[in-house]
């Protein structure tokens, strides 16, 4: 069977922040590595490593200072920023350890709001968002708010939320960083099986090995860069982690 093709391809990337004087601070350096279609990546490292900066190039919420970077075969330098924006509403979901869910609205209406975004018809919307909730056990929280809501529910409304478009990359920023051992076994039962049962791309920041030992490849960052690339040998499955 052929190996899955790239579905991201970076090449000394680079990011510097310009701090007003001579010298500038270097986030990312030479940073190359691929991303197969389907593939479970965890990146690793201590903080100030640059797994956070390398998470916001790869996920398009910014630029970097030289190096290319591919999605999907095609170079993100070809896209005007209107057309990245479209790119990333389509194509990616992201998770975030600190949930970013308005408050005072309800679950089915959070989950709803990359649709507005969208080119996904209207009359589509309400089955659409039904259903990511649904996926990640919450339906009977739909009409919930977020201050009903316990802090592993919360990631799983943010997950559900990165799901409604259909995207091929998800990226997990410290999705169990505010959770509690059992509430973020939960959560990345549900993000590994988004790997596994629907082919999903996962690209998760954490520092937790324990998290890491989800995915089937870790890249280990330093002073931004590649300390080590390897593949897990006996990775968790999402049956491991799941408690009722």
């Amino acid at each position: 069977m052929p190996a899955a093709p790239n579905i991201i391809e970076v090449k000394n990337l680079h990011k510097a922040y310009e701090d007003g004087g001579e010298a500038a601070t270097v986030a990312l350096n030479k940073v190359t590595f691929n991303v197969r279609k389907g593939e479970f990546l965890a990146i690793m490292g201590p903080s100030g490593s640059g797994k956070s900066t390398l998470l916001h190039l790869l996920g398009l919420l910014d630029e970097p200072t030289s190096g290319s970077y591919h999605l999907n075969g095609k170079s993100i330098k070809s896209f005007t920023s209107n057309e990245l924006a479209l790119l990333r509403n389509r194509e990616l979901g992201f998770v975030f350890q600190a949930f970013n869910l308005l408050s005072r609205t309800s679950v089915l209406e959070n989950v709803k709001l990359p649709l507005y975004y969208s080119k996904i018809p209207e009359h589509e919307w309400d089955k659409r968002a039904r259903e990511a909730v649904e996926s990640v056990g919450l339906a009977s929280r739909m009409h919930h708010s977020q201050s009903e809501l316990s802090g592993g529910e919360k990631q799983r409304v943010a997950i559900a939320r990165a799901l409604v478009t259909d995207p091929e990359v998800i990226f997990a920023d410290e999705p169990t960083g505010n959770l509690d051992s059992k509430s973020g076994k939960n959560v990345m039962a549900i993000i590994q099986n988004l790997n596994e049962k629907h082919g999903k791309t996962i690209v998760l920041i954490t520092h937790e090995t324990s998290t890491a030992d989800h995915a089937e490849r870790i890249i280990h960052l330093m002073d931004g860069e590649i300390e080590s690339d390897v593949r897990v040998r006996n990775r968790l499955t999402a049956e491991d982690e799941f408690v009722k």
